[in-house]
């Protein structure tokens, strides 16, 4: 007698919730980066972020005055990657180790509150449908929550 064979055996599980563009409308199955416009949309929020930072007297002092250019880069490449866009960030910088790359300033709870202040400001300037909103600013709250590291 020949077994049966499950012809799913070894094979990753399928995904067990499926987003849809409507309430019988086809899979999503672009990125969130693709879906709020890739690339010049990753570009506003770090830059829009960077223009509150600049005036913050707390987290401004974490910046070298000479590297705003490349700490804006850095914020955009690092969130379009994380959001399903292009892997520059690691390919330049390898893994990005946020709390060890964070480690050498003074993250507060005021530092973290002022971050956020300026993030939610970039985001709304964004204007992303609330879909992506919503996920986006959860992550940065966990995110930023993450990168205390100070208590004083």
């Amino acid at each position: 007698m020949s077994e049966a064979v499950d012809p799913g055996a070894g094979a990753a599980p399928g995904p067990r919730l499926t987003l849809r563009s409507g309430a019988s409308g086809d899979a999503v199955t672009e990125t969130l980066w693709s879906q709020v416009g890739g690339t010049p949309t990753f570009e506003r929020i770090a830059a829009a972020f960077y223009r509150g930072v600049r005036e913050d007297e707390v987290l401004a002092p974490m910046y070298p005055d000479h590297d705003w250019e490349g700490a804006t880069w850095r914020l955009q490449a690092f969130l379009e990657q994380y959001w399903g866009g292009p892997t520059t960030y690691s390919e330049q910088r390898g893994h990005p180790r946020l709390r060890m790359r964070h480690q050498p300033f003074a993250v507060t709870p005021d530092a973290r509150d002022r971050w956020l202040k300026h993030m939610h400001a970039a985001l709304d300037e964004a204007a992303l449908s609330p879909m992506h909103d919503a996920a986006f600013r959860d992550y940065v709250e966990r995110a930023a929550l993450a990168m205390v590291n100070r208590f004083e």
